[in-house]
């Protein structure tokens, strides 16, 4: 199943994307996809649902992303073996976790904005995991028994705020609209291993990064029981796990986002998104 959210900014409604691709008003089963919503129980219920019996969706409605907001939005950094490689780093012991602002969060094809005074921003194509029950010291072998969907996400980043300017992380991964997630939610049962899935992502049609979630470092199951160890993980919270190869910083000259580029990513079975950069 498919879960997303359509319709005017800040008015999105629930829904559900059918076998012959038609969103479905799901706002008479849930109110909203969001951290006080999502959960198992939910996901029981909606994949018990025909979707033919909703409402359908106006034509051409615009999809936003698929939670309303996100508790944490964790992600690891470095965990595609050849894209460490890239970019000189070795392969790191144990995972490395850092945050996006929960504020960063957007939909999968509105505008990128470029921090005012950006010259290094850059994309990263990556599998995200969203929570459904909350994980506190979770062993691997039942990870993905807490797992509500996966989702595409572009891990936009700054990179001379994330590397150049002191501190974490964090501040070159969380300006507005760096989060884009989506188009939909796919439920675990559609897809058979989330460590084999195909991805890619072009800038302006021309093909920069593709890879395998075969080559992640850490698995999903790996990442969802570490991070239990340190945190408790609670429903719809986020969590976005490496890029492979191809980002702009790892080419040779680097390169990156300029105003007026385009975007185009996707993971096989979780959808695509696209994003026009324009500076802010």
């Amino acid at each position: 199943m498919k879960l997303l959210r359509f319709g005017e900014l800040g008015l999105e409604k629930p829904g559900i994307l059918d076998k012959d691709g038609v969103i479905r008003d799901a706002s008479s089963v849930v109110t909203e996809y969001s951290p006080g919503t999502i959960s198992l129980d939910l996901l029981s219920i909606l994949t018990n649902i025909d979707p033919a019996i909703l409402p359908a969706a106006p034509k051409g409605a615009w999809i936003g992303a698929p939670v309303s907001r996100i508790g944490h939005f964790i992600a690891i950094g470095l965990n595609y073996a050849d894209h460490a490689a890239e970019t000189g780093a070795p392969i790191p012991k144990e995972p490395i976790v850092f945050s996006k602002a929960p504020s960063c969060l957007s939909g999968p094809n509105d505008d990128v904005m470029l921090p005012k005074g950006s010259m290094k921003s850059d994309w990263e194509v990556e599998l995200a995991i969203v929570i459904g029950k909350e994980c506190d010291y979770v062993e691997e072998k039942d990870a993905l028994k807490h797992v509500f969907g996966y989702a595409v996400c572009n891990d936009v980043s700054e990179r001379e705020y994330q590397a150049e300017r002191g501190g974490q992380w964090i501040k070159g991964k969380s300006a507005p609209t760096f989060g884009p997630l989506g188009p939909w939610i796919v439920t675990p049962d559609e897809i058979a291993d989330p460590q084999n899935l195909d991805m890619f992502l072009d800038v302006n049609g021309k093909r920069m990064q593709t890879g395998n979630t075969s080559t992640m470092i850490f698995t999903v199951r790996q990442i969802v029981s570490y991070l239990s160890r340190f945190m408790i993980l609670e429903p719809g919270d986020v969590i976005t796990t490496g890029t492979p190869p191809g980002v702009g910083l790892g080419m040779k000259p680097p390169v990156f986002l300029k105003d007026g580029d385009e975007m185009r990513l996707g993971i096989a079975g979780l959808g695509e998104q696209r994003q026009k950069v324009i500076a802010r």
